[in-house]
């Protein structure tokens, strides 16, 4: 008889790290006392300070809502973009995205000179890198987001997102890293085209699969 191991997605495990190294995380981060350490803050990049936090901050959340809107979408968007460009290619992404989000976070607080002492943390600058990727890829996907009741394609889809987080953010003062989720969309949208470019004959192939022709 033959055993068949079943391996878990790269998305499904990443889902896993953010969530124990939350509940393990969260009760610390509470007494202020370890918020530095893993928080990125524009100001101690610039000094040199907690580097490591540009990847940590990655993986830390400001509350359970936050943690679950996000593990949420990295769901639906991970596992589909995963089974399309694979597990290597979808960690990549996932990294490049989140580093860019937290890099462009940290060079616009400098250069505007403004929230550089903010604190910023959580996995939604990866996740826009995820939709960028996915709205070059196949553009015309149609998903649901909220508060629309009818689908939207992909393409547009990731712009009002991002537009509704910014003016909610600006309305509302809500602490919503707007430059952050911009840095892993732009990320998201340069390897989808690069991608798209390099693999051309597939992604036509696969949109043609997905009846988005």
């Amino acid at each position: 008889m033959r055993s068949y191991k079943h391996k878990l997605s790269a998305t499904l495990w990443l889902i896993i790290v953010n969530s124990v190294l939350f509940a393990a995380m969260f009760p610390l981060l509470l007494t202020g006392n370890f918020v530095e350490f893993i928080a990125i803050k524009p100001i101690n990049i610039i000094n040199g300070k907690y580097l490591w936090t540009i990847v940590t901050s990655m993986f830390m959340h400001a509350g359970f809502f936050h943690l679950f809107i996000n593990m949420m979408s990295l769901f639906f968007l991970g596992s589909f973009l995963e089974q399309i460009i694979g597990k290597k290619r979808f960690l990549w992404l996932y990294f490049i995205s989140g580093i860019s989000a937290s890099l462009l976070f940290v060079l616009l607080a400098f250069v505007f000179q403004r929230d550089m002492n903010a604190l910023a943390v959580g996995a939604s600058g990866a996740i826009f890198g995820l939709a960028g990727c996915i709205a070059v890829l196949t553009p015309k996907l149609k998903v649901y987001i909220m508060p629309f009741p009818f689908p939207l394609p992909m393409w547009i889809a990731s712009i009002i997102a991002l537009s509704v987080l910014w003016l909610a953010s600006a309305a509302a003062g809500l602490p919503i890293g707007n430059t952050a989720h911009l840095g892993g969309l732009i990320a998201g949208l340069l390897f989808g085209f690069y991608l798209r470019i390099k693999y051309r004959r597939k992604v036509i192939m696969l949109n043609r699969l997905l009846g988005l022709k």
